[in-house]
């Protein structure tokens, strides 16, 4: 059984980049279908943090008040940690972000693919794409797959959009190319702990060693450790000492995780945005390091970059480029753990200037006179 269906746009994956990219197409008006081979509401992996741009989205989308609704704790300060030396950022309110959150993806990600279906858009889960239709000059066209019964799934669309991670199948069956390839990669192992009392963010810092402690719902902190891809496999208890130095002996007094999660550390990446009848967003366009805390908020930028280019993908592909280069080559040093501490902080400081650069695009309603402003300070 073959079954067969014509859209505008077709998105593939329903995890944050995909799920706003459909909820703010099919608030223009487009007739959307957005595809995901897993279930609703399952968990994944992920560090929660979201950075300013991320919140001011969620808040000028009209979503931040489920995401507070839901328990998710506000953030009001920073803390860097670097052993000898230690620095704490109030996070300033503005215009839409008056903290920043972290959310379980238990909450965040239904809320945006709920967002979508209110939009209009149609949610299909447990489909599986496997490949893209072209036409006959090779212009993608939509998409094959299959669901769970194993019957064949032909979608026709006139944008494709790839939302479906670093190993996307849509930027693969596409072609998309990789335009930088980073050479750092860091191994990350994360819980949930209770009990453990936690100011904000907090990020730690030591030769060869990173940690970070995020509040999020439920009254839990997401801690994760992190050292080179070459020294993973150690003991997580052993990492998260070495880089906090024990927080103050607040780890001792809390209840740590029943369950780790790993992720054993992959270069990051940037792959060719659009192409005719295409278009990536999230990690299957460009993938940072996760000791950059920053992969949601990139999945939420590209989903209002994109839309607002409208039919212009090369705007949509340029404005991309010219905020996450800058700050992949940032992540991807600081991925290295090639640096002593002193190093790290320039790194860090430059890395704000990028996340700057990008609240700045985010927040202009004339994206292409602020893309043009920014790129003298981004080249």
């Amino acid at each position: 059984m073959c079954e067969v269906s014509s859209y505008d746009v077709v998105v593939v994956g329903a995890r944050p980049a995909g799920a706003a990219t459909a909820m703010l197409l099919a608030r223009q008006g487009k007739r959307v279908l957005l595809l995901d081979r897993d279930r609703y509401g399952t968990d994944t992996t992920s560090t929660h943090a979201l950075m300013r741009g991320g919140v001011l989205l969620l808040s000028r989308w009209g979503l931040l008040d489920r995401i507070v609704a839901a328990g998710t704790p506000p953030v009001r300060q920073t803390l860097f940690d670097y052993g000898a030396d230690q620095v704490t950022v109030a996070i300033k309110p503005s215009p839409g972000v008056d903290a920043l959150y972290a959310p379980r993806r238990t909450v965040l990600d239904p809320v945006l693919v709920d967002a979508a279906a209110g939009a209009g858009a149609v949610v299909r889960y447990g489909v599986t794409v496997t490949g893209l239709l072209r036409d006959g000059n090779g212009r993608v066209v939509g998409v094959n797959g299959r669901d769970r019964d194993g019957s064949d799934v032909v979608v026709r669309a006139g944008l494709t959009i790839g939302a479906d991670g670093i190993r996307s199948t849509v930027a693969r069956e596409a072609g998309a190319t990789r335009t930088r390839t980073g050479r750092g990669a860091g191994a990350i192992i994360y819980g949930y702990w209770s009990d453990l009392p936690v100011d904000g963010y907090e990020w730690f810092y030591r030769p060869g060693h990173s940690a970070g402690l995020i509040p999020t719902n439920d009254g839990e902190v997401c801690a994760f450790a992190g050292v080179p891809e070459r020294d993973r496999g150690r003991d997580y208890l052993a990492m998260l000492a070495a880089a906090t130095g024990g927080a103050g002996g607040r780890l001792a007094a809390a209840r740590p995780p029943r369950r780790l999660r790993t992720w054993v550390g992959r270069p990051s990446f940037m792959r060719q945005a659009t192409g005719p009848g295409w278009a990536l967003v999230g990690d299957a366009g460009s993938f940072l390091d996760p000791l950059s805390t920053h992969g949601i908020t990139d999945a939420l930028r590209d989903a209002e970059l994109l839309a607002r280019a409208g039919d212009d993908l090369d705007m949509y592909a340029a404005e991309r480029d010219l905020l996450i280069g800058p700050m992949h080559d940032v992540v991807d040093r600081i991925a290295s753990y090639g640096w002593d501490t002193d190093q790290l902080q320039r790194e860090l400081r430059e890395l704000s200037v990028t996340m700057a650069a990008e609240l700045e695009l985010i927040q202009s309603a004339d994206s292409t006179r602020a893309a043009s402003r920014l790129a003298p300070n981004l080249a």
